[in-house]
């Protein structure tokens, strides 16, 4: 039991924490880098990519694995991108420093969601049993590149409005 839920309706929590996570992101940074700022998409961004992060670290942990540290970086980055955005408001460098941090934010969710799915989903684990198969670096290799460009879009976003 973790959290007073059994070990299967956690996974669905935290897996729909994450779909929620990288469904808001898809509509909040894509927005923000179109100068259109929406503050409750962010919110919730932030908040359900934050709590997969940590939701993450409260299955039973036997031993250091890629997923700890992938945890432990991407809770890093959501604390720089809270902090660009409620504790300096965007303000001079926290715009450049929040879109870095929240575009790297989206793309680890997303980049676990498809490690996730070739691990699980049985067709595409038949075309990449070891995760390192051309599939699995195709779609992860896609994946980088938007990542790439929705943060440089982001970036190079102008004055957004955020009050």
């Amino acid at each position: 039991m973790i959290l007073g839920l059994t070990i299967p309706q956690f996974t669905t929590l935290h897996v729909v924490l994450s779909f929620i996570g990288i469904a808001s992101g898809l509509v909040a940074l894509p927005a923000f880098a179109a100068g259109r700022w929406m503050p409750r998409m962010t919110a919730l961004f932030l908040a359900t990519t934050l709590a997969t992060t940590l939701t993450g670290f409260l299955f039973p942990i036997t031993a250091f694995t890629p997923a700890l540290g992938v945890g432990i970086i991407s809770t890093v980055i959501l604390a720089v991108a809270f902090a660009a955005l409620y504790g300096y408001g965007l303000e001079g460098r926290a715009r450049p420093v929040y879109a870095i941090s929240a575009t790297a934010g989206l793309y680890l969710n997303f980049f676990v969601l498809i490690v996730q799915a070739f691990l699980k989903i049985p067709a595409l684990n038949d075309l990449a049993p070891n995760g390192n198969e051309p599939p699995f670096l195709v779609a992860q290799g896609l994946l980088l590149a938007g990542a790439a460009l929705l943060g440089w879009k982001t970036m190079s976003a102008g004055a957004v409005q955020t009050q």
